[in-house]
């Protein structure tokens, strides 16, 4: 079942400043790590896999091959059309408590 993708405004700015961080020493790599999570996040609108999130009401898949995990929450419109909406990146080695988002 193909689901809609969206991204939440706290979402693309994880992806962005990930993006700046990395940039700032290798743009090809910065490029590379876009590619993969933007494929991840497509691939989870196909089939959404992954575990129960750390905050209630979402799931957190990790990215392949990289040290991130994208949270991601399914919601349905009245006609049972159902939108998968990416709502952040993170990278695994950020302090992420249970049940609340880790700061920027």
């Amino acid at each position: 079942m193909k689901r809609r993708l969206v991204w939440s405004r706290a979402g693309l700015d994880d992806l962005k400043r990930t993006l700046s961080f990395i940039a700032r020493d290798d743009k090809k790599a910065a490029r590379k790590v876009r590619m993969a999570i933007d494929r991840a996040a497509r691939l989870l609108a196909d089939h959404p896999t992954g575990r129960r999130g750390r905050v209630s009401g979402t799931y957190e898949k990790s990215v392949l091959g990289l040290p991130y995990v994208i949270a991601y929450a399914l919601t349905a419109d009245r006609g049972g059309a159902e939108t998968l909406a990416i709502l952040r990146v993170i990278h695994t080695r950020r302090d992420w408590k249970p049940g609340q988002w880790p700061s920027p």
